[in-house]
């Protein structure tokens, strides 16, 4: 029973944040400050999220595998390299990196 609450507060509470951002009147989205953070706040998200996954193991910051992978995509990705080239220098590296027992 308590998944199910669960489950039906998340419901409602994303409508209720989709219903907001469409009562919001349009002057307040054209403010600049608003601009500036409808822009930065995405790629600040997804920076947040791929540290996470990559740093964290519960509660405890570790470096294995999958710091190897990030740091592979961050060097294609100063190389200028394809997304698809960094995506696979990413998963090789992390796979090696596990083949040798890391």
């Amino acid at each position: 029973m308590n998944i199910w609450l669960a489950i039906g507060l998340t419901v409602v509470g994303c409508y209720a944040v989709k219903l907001a951002g469409l009562l919001v009147p349009a002057g307040v989205l054209e403010r600049p400050l608003v601009r500036r953070l409808a822009a930065l706040l995405p790629g600040a998200l997804l920076a947040a999220l791929t540290a996470q996954q990559a740093f964290a193991d519960g509660r405890a910051l570790v470096l294995d595998a999958r710091a190897a992978g990030l740091a592979a995509a961050a060097v294609a990705l100063l190389l200028r390299a394809p997304f698809l080239l960094v995506v696979a220098a990413a998963v090789l590296v992390t796979a090696g990196v596990r083949a040798l027992g890391g």
